[in-house]
């Protein structure tokens, strides 16, 4: 790979030359690398699957950047070289993490995070006998962080599921056991 500087001739060029050599524009540079084709090797399974999680990380950024606030919102977060498309492919490759679940008095508090944003977080209540005793979003705390969420019980040997969501839709599910 060459970076091509200060060539009248190279400003305007930019393609494949004879099926060797290609020329391209990366952050305002002009680079002319070897031609490359296509690998001759079988993928492996874990290739196959990161392709078909970048595929439908992909179509998802395609989707949320039909939103002109969610756009703006990407493009704002993109360095140079990068745009909103690629921040939205990053953020819908990763789903949000639940970094912990506390209980204070009929409280539910849960600590999540995003590289980009988290989106939702939504709480359920199950008894011992798996019965539903309460469900909902829970709201935002001013750290920007915590989530809390009001239950009217908390039953002894029952649950807590937390699914947390990221803007894309990514879910993360974590369960707590009540004692």
């Amino acid at each position: 790979m060459a970076i091509v500087k200060d060539n009248i001739l190279m400003q305007l060029v930019r393609g494949t030359l004879g099926k060797q050599i290609t020329i391209y524009e990366r952050n305002g540079q002009i680079i002319m690398a070897k031609k490359r084709g296509p690998s001759k090797k079988k993928p492996t399974q874990k290739q196959l699957e990161a392709r078909h999680k970048m595929t439908i990380a992909s179509m998802r950024a395609h989707i949320m950047l039909e939103d002109p606030q969610i756009k703006a919102y990407y493009q704002s977060l993109a360095g140079p070289g990068q745009n909103a498309y690629n921040m939205a492919v990053k953020d819908a490759y990763r789903s949000p993490e639940v970094q912990n679940i506390r209980l204070e008095d009929e409280e539910v508090i849960v600590t999540a995070k995003d590289e980009f944003r988290v989106a939702a977080v939504e709480v359920k209540v199950i008894d011992a006998d798996g019965v539903v005793t309460g469900s909902g979003r829970a709201v935002l705390g001013r750290n920007g962080v915590d989530w809390y969420y009001k239950a009217t019980a908390l039953p002894a040997g029952g649950r807590v599921i937390v699914v947390v969501k990221d803007l894309p839709g990514n879910p993360t599910v974590k369960e707590l056991l009540l004692t």
